[in-house]
């Protein structure tokens, strides 16, 4: 009997989640809520790739075709967060992003221009792309780089949402689910927190990704998270024209 493939296997995902094999019960769920939230299941989404995957563990005979998980148990979810410009379309299973897709929204000219998306404004999206994830350490890392770029100087003051991040990855680990310091408490109100902010460019994005990056189990950013949110400022700057020239 081979192993069976699991959310590890297909999405950023680690821990018990990321050793969960993918059943045909878990992927018609998201099939269904795909349905709901969008009309129909996704090209490029959540659904396709778990039906693929169950189908495979099904045929392998890794899984029966009636298989149980506890991913079934606590359900899968598709959430969409409105920033400018744009919506950030993250789908859950067991109330873990795995996926995020960023769809641009009509905005009026003279609305975009008026509104360039600032750092402190993408972490605040972040907050609500993310808002009930317990901060990781890669979150940290994001929160600190994207606050020295805001800020333009290594962050160093206490109490702040570098601080408090780090403080919190190192914390949430050794405590319960509901103690645990989440991403949406820590930068629903980042603008406040931050002495200076400005404008997100794609170098910003570039080093607060990488940033996070570099300290995931699989190298990629934390899907509809900081470096997730980053990116989608820098590109909604960039087409409406509002970003200064790259410098290298």
């Amino acid at each position: 009997m081979q192993r069976p493939v699991t959310y590890g296997d297909i999405f950023n995902v680690s821990g018990e989640m990321g050793k969960q094999a993918i059943t045909s019960e878990d992927a018609s769920l998201m099939q269904s809520a795909e349905t709901q939230a969008f009309g129909q299941t996704q090209k490029h989404g959540a659904a396709s790739l778990m039906q693929a995957a169950a189908d495979h563990n099904v045929k392998t005979g890794a899984l029966s075709p009636d298989a149980h998980s506890p991913v079934a148990d606590i359900g899968v979810t598709v959430r969409e967060t409105v920033v400018p410009g744009a919506a950030i379309d993250t789908e859950f299973v067991a109330n873990v992003p795995v996926t995020g897709v960023v769809r641009p929204l009509p905005t009026a000219p003279e609305v975009a221009s008026a509104n360039a998306v600032t750092i402190g404004e993408a972490l605040e999206a972040a907050a609500l792309g993310a808002i009930d994830q317990p901060i990781e350490h890669s979150d940290a890392c994001a929160i600190q780089s994207a606050e020295t770029r805001a800020t333009g100087a290594p962050v160093t003051s206490k109490g702040g949402l570098s601080s408090t991040a780090q403080s919190a990855a190192e914390l949430n680990p050794r405590v319960d689910d509901f103690a645990k310091t989440t991403i949406g408490d820590l930068l629903t109100d980042a603008t406040t927190y931050l002495a200076t902010d400005k404008v997100v460019t794609q170098e910003d994005a570039i080093k607060v990704i990488e940033a996070e990056a570099r300290h995931t189990p699989t190298g990629l950013p934390r899907p509809g998270g900081v470096g997730a949110a980053m990116q989608t400022a820098a590109d909604l700057n960039e087409r409406a024209g509002l970003l200064p020239p790259s410098i290298v």
